[in-house]
């Protein structure tokens, strides 16, 4: 069995852990490394992937589209998952924030393994643990911005007047709080996206393709809006074509056919 790739803030992008005896700070998963003590030993990941695989059926034929991808993502990373159209990265993405599950493998978040989770538990986990953010935005055109920065506490217990206002001035839109999404620019728009995945405080923001209807300059406020979010400690993974993002990001997933490459280190 192959073991998950480690990414850590520290260590840039993904490497093969090679063979052999593993090196000190390096243990095999399901073994202590007890070359370290136990004030230095790492975090468990946020993430854990072990053999994720999702199959799709399309008439008479069977799409892999994600085969066998195992990686262990610590919390505060930010990381982009890049590779050509078809390769899996948005499935990958909707894998790791429980939109969907996979065919076979593994995946662990937050500590929780999602495997044999209820509906109600998934969606537990992911109210609670994760913010999205599309390439289209998602906005309800009836509503305000600070109301659609709302919505997702209606499925949930927190208070939106007080977070809404401080995200609101977060990502710069405090003065646009009473404007509908049609008066608002593509970056405004999607400022505004960013800020509702984060209302519920999660821990892990996932986001599709946020640049890919911004210019260039809108594109850049959003760069430079993740980077503050990312160092605030919020971990951060991005599926994007946008060479700019994709270097912006500290690691990345590089897909291919449905598997992660090993040279994927930049």
């Amino acid at each position: 069995m192959s073991h998950p790739l480690k990414i850590r803030p520290q260590d840039g992008c993904p490497k093969d852990s090679g063979e052999g005896a593993p090196q000190a700070g390096n243990a095999l998963p399901g073994e202590t490394d007890r070359s370290r003590p136990d004030s230095v030993r790492p975090a468990q990941p946020l993430i854990s992937a072990v053999g994720l695989t999702k199959v799709y059926r399309r008439g008479n034929e069977l799409v892999r589209a994600l085969d066998g991808v195992s990686f262990d993502l610590q919390a505060g990373e930010f990381a982009a998952i890049v590779g050509p159209s078809g390769a899996g990265k948005t499935t990958l993405l909707h894998l790791l924030g429980c939109m969907d599950t996979p065919t076979s493998g593994e995946l662990t978040l937050a500590g929780a393994l999602t495997r044999g989770l209820s509906d109600a538990a998934l969606t537990r986990l992911r109210r609670e643990q994760v913010g999205f953010v599309f390439q289209h935005f998602g906005l309800l055109p009836a509503l305000t911005v600070a109301e659609n920065v709302a919505v997702p506490t209606l499925f949930s217990r927190r208070k939106a007047a007080a977070r809404g206002a401080e995200l609101l001035e977060k990502v710069g839109l405090a003065q646009r709080r009473d404007h509908r999404p049609h008066e608002l620019s593509g970056g405004e728009m999607q400022r505004a996206a960013i800020a509702r995945a984060l209302i519920n405080a999660p821990q892990l923001l996932l986001a599709d393709e946020p640049t890919g209807n911004l210019d260039s300059a809108n594109g850049e406020a959003i760069i430079q809006l993740f980077h503050q979010l990312n160092a605030e400690g919020l971990t951060v993974i991005v599926v994007t074509h946008n060479p700019a993002l994709a270097e912006a990001a500290r690691c990345q997933l590089c897909l291919q056919d449905g598997r992660l490459l090993s040279d994927s280190a930049r």
